[in-house]
């Protein structure tokens, strides 16, 4: 089953400017990306880099990397992955997978489940992944994404808050244990390019997720349930160089 991933790249960074091209162990982070989902093996799923700057698509197609030009004023990642699709000509029953371009340690397998998991889904307008939290203090933290899910492992709802809450213990995690969400999307491209013309749903504005816009028109989000935490992604210079210390201390791509 093949499948696409995007990588949307903006050079503009609040708390680590030029956030795409920061070295790691000599490749620019973004890069980085791309050839961690490459090295996918059973799959081998198109890889395109949807870039804000003619800057981050010079440095990715140095090193091989497929880009794309995308506008610099596109109000959210989603208008941005839209833009691509078009300039792809993406139909509208393929499917992408929307890969952060600051996180250089993604598990490949995490990409390719999230993929096969809506390829195989004809309910589901998008995926996405969640893991078991095994923390009281990761439950109550409103930086750590919660999700419920149906019978059928597809989304009821995401939020900050602790859900599903444990009235009878609060201070302990509910059985079974609550799901952490992992931030990364599959699509199917006739949807994505839906998406971003949907109004604003209440919730979404509410608890800032824009993934509750989809449930709220009616949408269905399937889950993929990993065992494993997902890779540290990249928002400040101490998680860089944390990030440069593991490249430097194991071979590419592992």
């Amino acid at each position: 089953m093949s499948f696409t991933v995007l990588i949307p790249a903006r050079l503009a960074s609040t708390r680590l400017p030029n956030k795409p091209l920061a070295d790691i162990a000599g490749v620019p982070m973004v890069v980085r990306v791309a050839q961690r989902v490459l090295s996918i093996q059973a799959t081998k799923p198109r890889v395109v880099v949807a870039a804000d700057s003619a800057e981050i698509v010079a440095a990715c197609q140095a090193h091989g990397v497929d880009a794309v030009l995308t506008r610099a004023d596109h109000p959210s990642g989603s208008d941005r992955l839209a833009e691509a699709c078009a300039l792809l000509s993406l139909a509208d029953d393929e499917v992408v997978v929307n890969v952060q371009g600051d996180e250089p340690l993604i598990d490949p397998g995490l990409v390719s489940a999230v993929a096969t998991l809506l390829q195989k889904t004809p309910l589901a307008q998008m995926s996405t992944a969640a893991h078991a939290i095994d923390s009281v203090a990761d439950f109550h933290n409103p930086n750590v994404v919660k999700v419920v899910l149906d019978a059928h492992n597809m989304g009821l709802y995401f939020s900050r808050a602790p859900i599903a809450y444990p009235r009878d213990t609060p201070d302990h995690l509910p059985h079974p244990a609550p799901l952490r969400h992992i931030g990364i999307y599959g699509y199917r491209v006739g949807f994505l390019r839906q998406f971003p013309l949907l109004a604003q749903a209440p919730l979404e504005v509410t608890e800032s997720l824009e993934q509750l816009r989809a449930l709220w028109h009616g949408y269905r989000i399937a889950v993929h349930i990993t065992d494993q935490a997902p890779g540290a992604g990249v928002d400040t210079p101490e998680d860089l160089a944390r990030v440069r210390q593991h490249f430097a201390a194991v071979p590419p791509l592992s």
